[in-house]
């Protein structure tokens, strides 16, 4: 779970205009985020599959994002990819 401070620095670091919150780059680098964390808590506990759902579809969640800003800006979509690392 991100703390508010974490969300906001990733929010600083991903907006497009002053009061830009809920853009889909800032979406993408919230839940990429989140997926690390979880990851990570998912290697130490192989068995919690709960967790395992979750983390699924954060990056079903995620998929859908990146499609939608692949199709209304390409540009956009190669800058969010190479800023968060992200496979193609």
């Amino acid at each position: 779970m991100l703390t508010s401070k974490e969300k906001q620095k990733i929010i600083e670091g991903h907006k497009l205009h002053e009061k830009d919150t809920g853009s889909s780059e800032v979406q993408i680098a919230i839940l990429t985020e989140q997926i690390e964390q979880l990851a990570k808590h998912l290697k130490k506990h192989s068995k919690d599959n709960h967790s395992r759902r979750g983390l699924l579809k954060m990056v079903i969640k995620r998929k859908k994002l990146l499609d939608y800003l692949k199709n209304e800006d390409e540009k956009r979509y190669h800058s969010v990819i190479k800023k968060l690392g992200l496979k193609k």
